[in-house]
């Protein structure tokens, strides 16, 4: 045997035998994922913001107790579902269909009594509106009815809670025009 017989034996015993050629596995083609696009309804349902469900505020009888939480239940549900409503006519109108009973119900058959009468409603703003409502329901001299009432020596807390004292002051505060909360 020769001398460079051997050497390649000895690298052999040394190194180990040759490793195989390694076959690369077969390539397979990958099919992207099969996607049904969604129906147009389902497409623009997917786009709107998913909303909270707002309940109708209650039917209103022109009663003194019920009047401010009304008119805020209203205008929360107007500030809350703006597309609900393209026009100062559909805000009023929506919150006239509230007005069922005793002189709310009568105040609201003469708005539209004038409306027949002209061809067109007599209040075209939601602000307009607003201020017709608190001059129709809320008391003539409301400022000076709260105010003679917390100058008053009968205006105390008595058996109620801190917390109805509190709120009681606070609307009697805001009727006179007194106290403008804080932004905390």
């Amino acid at each position: 045997m020769d001398l460079t017989a051997q050497i390649q034996q000895l690298t052999q015993l040394i190194t180990g035998p040759a490793p195989a050629p390694a076959v690369p596995p077969p390539l397979v083609p990958i099919s992207p994922p099969l996607v049904t696009p969604p129906s147009p309804a389902l497409a623009a349902l997917s786009k709107q913001r998913a909303r909270p469900k707002l309940p109708s505020p209650p039917n209103f009888s022109s009663e003194q107790s019920s009047r401010r939480a009304f008119l805020n239940s209203c205008t929360l549900y107007l500030h809350l579902a703006p597309d609900q409503f393209t026009c100062n006519e559909e805000k009023i109108f929506w919150t006239l269909a509230f007005f069922k009973d005793g002189r709310a119900a009568k105040w609201s058959e003469n708005l539209f009594r004038q409306e027949t009468n002209t061809s067109i409603f007599p209040i075209q703003s939601w602000v307009d509106f607003k201020q017709q409502f608190r001059s129709q329901f809320f008391p003539v001299n409301a400022e000076v009815d709260a105010i003679n009432t917390l100058e008053g020596s009968l205006y105390y807390q008595g058996n109620r809670t801190v917390n109805d004292y509190l709120d009681s002051f606070l609307i009697l505060a805001s009727d006179a025009d007194t106290w403008t909360p804080r932004p905390w």
